[in-house]
């Protein structure tokens, strides 16, 4: 089973977008799955259920963050070079999708009791965030590996 695979296996089993992303590839910087869930769990629909910012994005975010991130104030490069693939990542995310809101994805307002019954209603949590999982986390694995998806 592919990383994505396992990442929207990981959405259908119950978790949040934001953990789905974030826990399946933290394991491989040495982070223990169950801490990753936790560190992930406060950013699925749209952050804490606000339909903001897309979860699978956020994770993402935060993947690249591991990877590029900077340790020292000074390190200027590591900045330079985590902004640009966050901006690579959010770049092929909007081509495919056009936004990166939560709501906007789901064409319902999740943050309110009907629009949240809406989506239910639909089946987008069972439907389009799958979807959105998987190309996330083919995204972020290439800029984390380049040259893996290929």
């Amino acid at each position: 089973m592919s990383k994505a695979e396992q990442a929207v296996d990981c959405f259908n089993n119950g978790f949040s977008c934001s953990q789905a992303i974030f826990s399946t590839y933290a394991v491989d910087f040495g982070i223990d799955r169950g801490i990753a869930l936790k560190i992930a769990s406060s950013f699925g629909a749209g952050m804490a259920g606000m339909g903001k910012t897309c979860g699978a994005v956020t994770g993402a975010f935060m993947l690249l963050g591991l990877k590029y991130g900077r340790m020292l104030p000074d390190d200027e490069e590591a900045k330079k070079t985590n902004y640009a693939r966050v901006e690579e990542f959010v770049k092929i995310f909007l081509q495919a999708y056009g936004t990166l809101a939560c709501s906007e994805l789901l064409g319902f307002d999740i943050s309110t009791p009907e629009g949240y019954r809406q989506a239910k209603a639909e089946e987008l949590f069972s439907t389009r965030c799958p979807e959105i999982v998987r190309l996330a986390a083919e995204i972020v694995e290439d800029l984390i590996d380049p040259g893996c998806n290929k």
